[in-house]
């Protein structure tokens, strides 16, 4: 989890909308199943991708205003930000490749590759 960001309102605008690297957002709740299930999965992209791209994690029972801005309405939610900006995105819990090509990730090389 070291390469995954908290984030609450006082560094959403800081860490993701003024972030010149894509950012992958995990919003989450620490009571989801799904979202346990893909915990892992969002933390294996943040390893492998480390530099190319953030990964950060919102818990919208902690900030549900954040959630609300991007226009969550089940978790979890994955939302990958390019300059600020909400570019793609994926509902609920599945494989770690569908998810990466459901969200264009398969066109942000690993840090590994860079």
């Amino acid at each position: 989890m070291d390469n995954v960001i908290t984030l609450t309102t006082e560094n959403f605008d800081a860490q993701v909308l003024r972030s010149r690297t894509p950012v992958l957002v995990d919003y989450w709740a620490p009571w989801c199943g799904p979202c346990r299930i893909l915990g892992p999965v969002v933390e294996e992209i943040a390893a492998e991708r480390f530099g190319s791209l953030k990964v950060g994690k919102v818990n919208v029972d902690d900030d549900p205003e954040l959630a609300e801005l991007a226009g969550v309405q089940g978790i979890p939610t994955i939302v990958l930000y390019r300059d600020g900006q909400p570019t793609a995105r994926a509902v609920g819990a599945q494989p770690k490749r569908s998810l990466e090509q459901q969200l264009g990730l398969d066109l942000i090389p690993p840090a590994a590759a860079a």
